[in-house]
């Protein structure tokens, strides 16, 4: 498979695993913490998928479109193993909803980053709430879910809060 098909279908698992995980928290209250801004085509699906949301984004620098950047009291500027721990004093509501794209094109960083990632995460979700991911991540309390039709194993991961 080309780099190009590749994309595709990454894009593609984001698409159904977040509007899955929309329907899937409907109706549980609070914030959607965007991990991974990037040029910003997540985040613009995601307010346009959940409009009621609090949207909080974090990313180490914004390289989005201008039209896909949060306002400053939703974006978080920093590494995450910085800006994370300590944000429940800014996000005091757990979050319904976390998707993370936190892969890079180095393989062991990006495992050892998930890895390190996964009970922080948990803790920031509420009970009942989605976790979606391009890596695969294991902590207490995360029940992986099913993928959406079409989505190949591995492709994406979503789990509940349980």
């Amino acid at each position: 498979m080309s780099r190009l098909e590749s994309a595709i279908r990454r894009l593609q698992a984001q698409v159904a695993c977040i509007d899955a995980a929309a329907r899937l928290i409907d109706g549980l209250p609070g914030p959607v913490l965007e991990l991974g801004l990037g040029n910003g085509r997540t985040y613009d699906h995601i307010r346009e998928r959940m409009p009621g949301r609090e949207i909080f984004v974090f990313d180490r620098v914004i390289n989005a479109h201008p039209d896909c950047i949060p306002d400053d009291a939703h974006m978080v500027l920093g590494d995450f193993s910085d800006t994370l721990p300590g944000i429940e004093a800014r996000i005091t509501e757990k979050a319904a909803l976390i998707h993370a794209d936190i892969g890079s094109g180095d393989t062991i960083a990006t495992a050892e980053l998930a890895a390190a990632m996964a009970r922080r995460l948990r803790s920031l979700l509420a009970e009942g709430g989605v976790l979606t991911c391009d890596q695969a991540l294991e902590a207490p309390g995360l029940e992986p879910l099913p993928l959406p039709d079409g989505i190949r194993p591995n492709r994406y991961f979503m789990y509940r809060a349980v």
